[in-house]
């Protein structure tokens, strides 16, 4: 019996850890089943629960007077990822009279006035070829002696260029003499024909010296020495620069020959370079005016003569040839120079040319309506003439604009955002501070969220408006913009979302919509009543969540 216990007691003792053992992992087994089931339907009850808040978000969206909650218009997924932006809609703003004169506004007027474009540009001088002289023997000879020994030489009218001997010369006017003689001698004949055939003998024979050139001072040098000249001068037909020279002496010329080139520079030309966007401005008869470095405070007045027709690929630029009269000779061939041309254009719609912003594929001008009011408005331009703008469409006559500080206007997609007194609160507030109220409001604007900070998709957004005496603003259109722009590095287009908030009363303003990434968003509350913007504020939103 003692045995029978003792052996009893012995595998009872061996047996209690293999026991133990085996029940634990059951109940591991077991609670790792448990933990599995609870997280599968965790994850079902959470993806319903999804699908249920986007189905109420989605027809909230769609009904817009009947839902209980105002809807919200995003447009984050019709932009992300899209190849192209287009521009934002223009919309007014309203400034305090404080931050317009802390940010320097100035305002001007539309007005009509009459309008020169004054278009300025460079070019060479160049000889007039129609005024170019060559000299040149009508008959052959050797040259004695050379006056004019170098080109580039200034010479004028008259003055002696070489002498030549020509044989033929001295041939006719030996003939010239005898004719001359033989017609005084037998103009007394009674014989018929003697007189008529010695008079039409000597007409002839100094018919022969002009169409040789002679100049008539040698031919009376002939009736008055009676005598041969031997050694015939040639002087220069024009006054100008020597720029050809062929003639050297002993030399032996023909009638074909090329013995000087006399560029009369009284008149030249310069040979302008014009943009070929200025090129349907400019037309012959225009009025120039040629400044040259060599004589500060000297105008050289002329007209355009001709617009070469061909345009220069490499500069795009169109030859235009002006004549310039040259008193004293004072502009030279080769000559640099400024061009200036004052065309008329008429009686034109002008603005200050700083009242201009350029954005993107649109022109603005901000037209200001009195107290703050300013108003983008796109407009057609025309030329550009010195510090104005022509503006050929969207203005009238007499409106007020602003003519400067309109560089806060960023982007035209950013323009509520930029146009603004804008400045950001710290990063990563969850309630952003009221900022830049109008003067005429003196509100005071409060913006929270639910969650807070905002996450990206959906969130609650809540207006609290307060007049600086502490009364609540009610009875008015709240609307919050949420925008973030375009992330061109990283293939993001710009987003941009708009929450209607309704009135819950007591100055609260409450809405809903869906924020299509996390991170910086600008953000604009407007709250307007019976059309007209009494408040509009701009601040910023970090929001959680990825891109």
């Amino acid at each position: 019996m003692s045995e029978r216990n003792s052996r009893t007691n012995a595998n009872d003792g061996s047996d209690m850890p293999r026991i133990e053992h085996n029940n634990y992992r059951r109940a591991f087994f077991v609670t790792l089943l448990a933990t599995i089931v609870l997280a599968v339907g965790v994850a079902v009850m959470w993806w319903r629960l999804h699908m249920s808040r986007t189905a109420q978000v989605e027809p909230s969206i769609a009904q817009t007077s009947e839902a209980a909650q105002p809807p919200m218009r995003s447009m984050s997924a019709e932009h992300l990822g899209a190849p192209t932006q287009p521009e934002m809609a223009l919309a007014p703003m309203q400034l305090s009279p404080q931050r317009m004169q802390s940010i320097g506004v100035q305002i001007g007027e539309v007005t009509y006035q009459p309008v020169n474009d004054d278009i300025r540009f460079y070019g060479n001088v160049q000889a007039d070829e129609r005024q170019l002289a060559y000299v040149q023997t009508r008959f052959a000879g050797w040259i004695r002696k050379v006056h004019a020994d170098a080109p580039g030489h200034l010479v004028h009218k008259g003055q002696p260029l070489f002498t030549i001997y020509s044989p033929d010369l001295v041939t006719t006017e030996q003939e010239y003499l005898i004719a001359r003689k033989n017609q005084a001698d037998l103009q007394q004949s009674s014989v018929t024909g003697v007189a008529s055939g010695a008079a039409s003998l000597f007409s002839a024979t100094k018919d022969r010296l002009l169409q040789w050139e002679i100049p008539p001072s040698e031919i009376a040098k002939l009736d008055t020495t009676g005598k041969v000249i031997t050694d015939l001068t040639i002087n220069s037909p024009a006054s100008g620069y020597i720029t050809e020279k062929n003639a050297l002496p002993n030399m032996y010329v023909q009638p074909d020959v090329h013995l000087f080139t006399v560029a009369d520079l009284s008149k030249v030309w310069v040979l302008a370079q014009v943009f070929q966007n200025d090129a349907g401005k400019i037309k012959p008869g225009n009025r120039a005016e040629v400044t040259v470095d060599a004589y500060p405070g000297r105008v050289f007045e002329g007209r355009v003569d001709y617009l070469l027709p061909q345009v220069d690929i490499a500069t795009r630029t169109l030859p235009v040839r002006l004549v310039i009269p040259n008193p004293g000779l004072k502009l030279r061939p080769g000559m640099y120079v400024n061009v200036g041309l004052k065309l008329p254009l008429g009686r034109q719609l002008v603005v200050p040319g700083s009242a201009v912003f350029h954005s993107g594929t649109r022109n603005l001008v901000f037209v200001y309506h009195g107290d703050g009011n300013i108003e983008p408005r796109e407009v057609e331009l025309g030329s550009r003439v010195g510090e104005q703008q022509i503006v050929a469409k969207g203005l009238r006559a007499g409106e007020q604009i602003v003519i400067s500080a309109n560089f806060l206007i960023d982007s035209e997609a950013q323009l509520q955002a930029a146009a603004g007194a804008f400045t950001p609160p710290p990063a990563g507030a969850g309630a952003a501070a009221a900022m830049n109220a109008p003067a005429q409001t003196q509100a005071i604007v409060g913006l929270t969220t639910d969650p807070s900070p905002p996450h990206k998709g959906n969130n609650t957004v809540r207006v609290k408006l307060t007049s600086s005496d502490g009364k609540p603003i009610t009875g008015v259109q709240v609307t919050v913009t949420f925008f973030m722009p375009a992330m061109q590095g990283m293939g993001m287009a710009a987003m941009k979302t708009v929450v209607d908030a309704s009135d819950k009363g007591g100055g609260l303003y409450e809405g809903r919509g869906d924020l299509g990434s996390g991170g910086t968003w600008q953000v604009t509350v407007t709250a307007t009543r019976n059309g007209q913007v009494i408040v509009s504020q701009h601040l910023t939103l970090n929001a959680t969540g990825g891109m």
